[in-house]
């Protein structure tokens, strides 16, 4: 079961180009510092930008770093059922051992062609899928009842939750109880989604401190909830600070005043205003990133 902390791993670029050597580094970095799990090519990684060779890339060179010291989760979401299907599959062959899997955008499905779609995703690639319901970029909402409808798929196994809705996540687990593994899809409900019943999150303040959110979750899954509750207000700040722009502008723009990335963008996505800027500056100066 996928659980602790899980990092929704951006995609550095150099010139326009995948920045291999510093995908590399990003990846020892959190294998060093307790990641359980690193999530390439979802809405942090910028997929929507990538072509589908650089996609099928960067899952390749994340799995070859990684060599099995921590799962990877690939992010092959479409609203394409075809295209969900064959990178999904790319994946399994990749040696990936979990796919993300984004609810169609765009198209607006009825909850009956959101149960359609991820069957067949999960059914033709045969690789455990975390589905990943954020309504605020796909214009379409998966209700608890039809999560339920697709909880006992032998290769559905857990939803990452983005709805920022803490009583659609309740609900979600008193209908599929424990055949998934809930995840939390923002930084600031980590811990309430864990009290309810959550095992984890996949993250994006991660990229930057590691460490903090990975001994947040495994304080609470080891019960030392105390810890867990003040590693959290701890965080919170920065947490908000990592949405102050479209994600993720924000944590690629702290990555790159931390000396980990250039902080390359693509476009649409462009750089920080300067009020944002400065905005983001004093919430890393406040947590002792930056001086």
């Amino acid at each position: 079961m996928f659980q602790g902390s899980m990092v929704a791993l951006v995609t550095p670029f150099t010139g326009g180009r995948i920045d291999e050597p510093a995908l590399r580094e990003l990846v020892e970095f959190h294998i060093k510092n307790g990641t359980d799990a690193v999530v390439p090519c979802g809405t942090t990684g910028e997929s929507p930008t990538l072509s589908h060779d650089e996609h099928r890339r960067v899952i390749r060179l994340v799995v070859e770093v990684t060599n099995g010291r921590i799962a990877v989760v690939a992010g092959t979401g479409s609203n394409s059922t075809a295209e969900a299907i064959d990178l999904t599959r790319y994946a399994k062959q990749a040696g990936a051992d979990g796919a993300l899997l984004v609810l169609p955008y765009y198209n607006k499905p009825t909850q009956a062609g959101l149960i359609a779609h991820c069957r067949a995703v999960a059914d033709a690639a045969e690789l455990p899928l975390i589905l990943y319901n954020i309504p605020g970029r796909t214009g379409v909402n998966m209700l608890p009842e039809t999560l339920a409808a697709l909880a006992d798929h032998p290769y559905i196994v857990g939803m990452k939750e983005a709805t920022g809705n803490l009583e659609q996540m309740t609900r979600d687990i008193v209908l599929c109880g424990d055949k998934l593994s809930f995840l939390s899809g923002d930084d600031t409900l980590t811990l309430p989604l864990l009290a309810v019943g959550g095992r984890g999150v996949i993250s994006v303040v991660a990229n930057i401190v590691p460490r903090d959110v990975a001994d947040l979750t495994h304080a609470f899954l080891g019960g030392d909830w105390k810890r867990a509750k003040e590693i959290h207000l701890k965080l919170f700040p920065l947490c908000q600070a990592m949405f102050y722009e479209t994600n993720p502008i924000p944590v690629k723009t702290a990555m790159a005043l931390l000396g980990m990335i250039g902080g390359e963008l693509r476009l649409p996505l462009s750089s920080m205003s300067e009020s944002n800027l400065n905005r983001l500056k004093a919430a890393m100066r406040a947590y002792g990133l930056i001086s």
